[in-house]
């Protein structure tokens, strides 16, 4: 569980609201990127001129405020894995006087670093440029996940309890390594592998909607499930999949079989996570406390969430 500090280090920039204020913070205070931060709106004690309305963006994501107890809301966001130095958070928030005033936070980022993991020889067939059509269908599936994480938007958060990993085995390339085949960095792994032989089960991190269920060309067969409020996980290579799209499954329910399909060298799952349509890192999922985001948050009458258009730099 990530905890809120004083602060957190963070950079905070408040803003009068009637005559009190309200800060907006993140943590951590320096995420790596593709991590998910915590944003908190916290309104001030003895608020007389209260919040009717939150409209937030972060990344051109929009952010979907939880109300919490003592007049503070909640909400999580994405650091896209190709940031330059530093991403800001805004909210508009709208008062029951009519007064509009904006918060934001300047989230700074460290250095950028990739780190290698193991090199990997494989069949020239893995590193040698793929033909046009092979390349549009790769394009064609890319932007169906993307899409899929634009309509995680459109819903509350629906799970009740903590995120689970989806398969108890140990962990053999983490999020943002760089992948080394035949001596050459050909990319960074936007996700994180799990040891597994083939036909060994596959579980859901948590609740959600299956949104996605196909074969893709470099993922194989895929399940994307949509747990709303912006968070989408992925389940690459199965062998076999044994849900279908629409299916509401549970935390911790078997959705498909570790193996070998798509453009892989062995059998194993490649677990992702995305907070819209940002790549990010889904172990960082295991560390978000339901009770702080999720369908069981909860404190005070939740404001009218504005939701902003997709893509939007900033509020107003």
């Amino acid at each position: 569980m990530w905890r809120l500090g004083a602060c957190a280090a963070a950079c905070v920039i408040s803003v009068p609201l009637g005559g009190q204020t309200a800060r907006l913070t993140a943590s951590p205070a320096r995420p790596l990127r593709g991590s998910i931060i915590q944003l908190s709106l916290k309104e001030a004690s003895l608020q007389l001129d209260s919040i009717v309305a939150i409209e937030g963006w972060m990344a051109g994501e929009p952010l979907h405020f939880v109300a919490a107890p003592r007049g503070a809301w909640h909400a999580i966001g994405g650091i896209p894995v190709d940031a330059p130095d530093s991403v800001v958070a805004r909210v508009v928030v709208e008062l029951s006087s009519n007064r509009v005033d904006t918060v934001s936070v300047r989230i700074r980022l460290p250095r950028l670093r990739v780190s290698a993991s193991r090199p990997l020889a494989v069949s020239p067939r893995f590193t040698r440029p793929l033909d046009a059509e092979t390349e549009a269908r790769v394009a064609r599936e890319t932007e169906r996940a993307r899409e899929v994480g634009r309509q995680s938007h459109a819903g509350s958060p629906m799970w009740t309890q903590s995120f689970l990993r989806p398969r108890a085995s140990s962990i053999t390339s983490r999020f943002g390594s760089g992948r080394l085949f035949n001596g050459k960095v050909t990319s960074r792994h936007l996700g994180v592998d799990f040891r597994g032989a083939a036909g060994e089960p596959v579980y859901g991190a948590n609740r959600g909607v299956v949104a996605l269920a196909d074969a893709f060309f470099l993922a194989g067969n895929v399940v994307y499930i949509d747990h709303g409020g912006g968070v989408v996980t992925g389940y690459f290579h199965l062998s076999q999949t044994i849900v279908a799209a629409g299916d509401t499954v549970e935390r911790g329910q078997r959705i498909g079989l570790v193996g070998a399909t798509g453009r892989v060298t062995g059998p194993h799952l490649h677990w992702s996570a995305r907070y819209g349509t940002l790549a990010v890192n889904p172990l960082d999922l295991l560390a978000l406390d339901s009770r702080w985001y999720g369908a069981r948050a909860s404190g005070q009458p939740t404001p009218q969430v504005k939701r902003a258009k997709q893509g939007d730099a900033s509020p107003r």
